[in-house]
């Protein structure tokens, strides 16, 4: 079941469908989204998780790159009761 993620980039609010069958994270599905190659963020990621257990460091690696990308919020929209 796929949800929606809303993610802004360049002060620009946008939603897409958004599933975990398809993307790892909803990082990697806004990056894909604007046509952004993370290729090299993503072996750096598993690099940190690698020498950490520290789930904070990877957290803040990820927000501070995608910060520096340009984005300013990613999430997934809440769930509606049907």
């Amino acid at each position: 079941m796929s949800r929606i993620l809303l993610y802004t980039y360049k002060k620009e609010t946008k939603r897409i469908p958004f599933s975990y069958q398809q993307y790892r994270s909803i990082q990697e599905a806004a990056a894909a989204a604007e046509g952004l190659d993370i290729r090299e963020f993503l072996k750096m990621e598993q690099q940190i998780e690698a020498v950490t257990r520290d789930k904070k460091a990877v957290r803040n690696y990820r927000d501070n790159y995608f910060r520096e990308l340009g984005f300013s919020k990613i999430t997934l929209e809440p769930k509606t009761s049907e």
